[in-house]
């Protein structure tokens, strides 16, 4: 009966010490505290007397503040991706042709990852065109676009920081693929076609390629091919929407002046999570982008409307 007494009593011992480093860590995860007093201004690029919407570049500065904030996450009502800014300043461009009103939503996000919401609706002019890049895309009717798999560097890397001089970040600088190096996307077919309302995309053959950057960010094997099962948005038909680039690689590095934004998710196999694209040049047979991956890792991509044999 005694063995039995102290048996209980170590086991009694042990759940109060299990419950004391719970309580413990409760209180050390502090009170969870909502945002409060959230406020969502915005200025129109552009605005005067003859402009009450902007100058056609769908340029928009936000300027968010919060009590007891972290940081803020826009949602612009756009289909572009939610973007964050911890001071609560950011610039956002949009891009649908003619007078538009959005809805955006600000959410201030607070310990525990609670969040407060303040909504503004935002009526902006955008009137960029570029004709030139939409009859050479489309042939002026529809056109198939291909990896220039046998050329060096039809597939590169360079880095978004400025830091390093010679102009690092508007050229492939780190790193460019040989000529057939990735094997498993070079039978992706991309269809580019002229409608009323604009212009489409619509990626019809072949796989996405995540590379090894972004592969371990949603948890899959670096530098291989996958279907819709990893990547749903492959597939489809997209808009496709003309803006004026505004990055800094496109003005130091003097490309085109026009971005590409693939609607609802949509990339040109190379899948790194974003959709929108700086042209760097386009002509007949030829289409050279960048896309910004994060703020550290850019990629080059260059592509042919006559489909490379090996």
């Amino acid at each position: 009966m005694k063995k039995n007494i102290q048996y209980i009593s170590i086991i009694l011992f042990a759940l109060l010490f299990v419950i004391s480093g719970c309580q413990k860590d409760s209180y050390e995860l502090g009170d969870l505290v909502a945002p409060s007093n959230v406020t969502l201004n915005y200025e129109i690029v552009g605005v005067d007397a003859e402009n009450p919407n902007g100058d056609g570049s769908g340029l928009v500065n936000f300027i968010a503040t919060a009590d007891n904030k972290i940081t803020f996450n826009f949602e612009f009502g756009d289909g572009k991706k939610i973007e964050s800014a911890t001071d609560g300043t950011i610039t956002h461009q949009f891009s649908d042709n003619g007078l538009n009103t959005y809805n955006v939503s600000v959410f201030a996000v607070g310990t525990g990852g609670i969040t407060s919401v303040k909504a503004a609706q935002v009526e902006v002019l955008s009137d960029f065109e570029d004709p030139d890049a939409l009859e050479f895309l489309t042939g002026g009717s529809s056109k198939s676009w291909y990896w220039a798999a046998d050329q060096p560097g039809h597939a590169g890397m360079g880095t978004q920081s400025d830091d390093y001089g010679n102009l690092d970040y508007t050229f492939a600088s780190w790193w460019n693929s040989a000529p057939w190096e990735k094997e498993c996307m070079y039978d992706a077919e991309f269809v580019f076609t002229k409608t009323d309302n604009g212009l489409t995309f619509e990626q019809t053959e072949g796989q996405a390629f995540i590379p090894g950057t972004y592969a371990g960010v949603i948890g899959v094997d670096p530098d291989a091919c996958y279907g819709e099962d990893i990547v749903p948005t492959l597939y489809g038909v997209k808009e496709v929407k003309f803006s004026p680039s505004s990055s800094k690689a496109a003005i130091d590095g003097d490309y085109r002046g026009t971005s590409m934004l693939l609607t609802d998710g949509g990339a040109m196999c190379w899948y790194v999570g974003q959709s929108e694209y700086d042209i760097i040049e386009v002509t007949e047979n030829i289409l050279r982008v960048r896309i910004k991956e994060d703020e550290t890792n850019a990629w080059y991509h260059t592509f042919t409307n006559v489909k490379p044999v090996q």
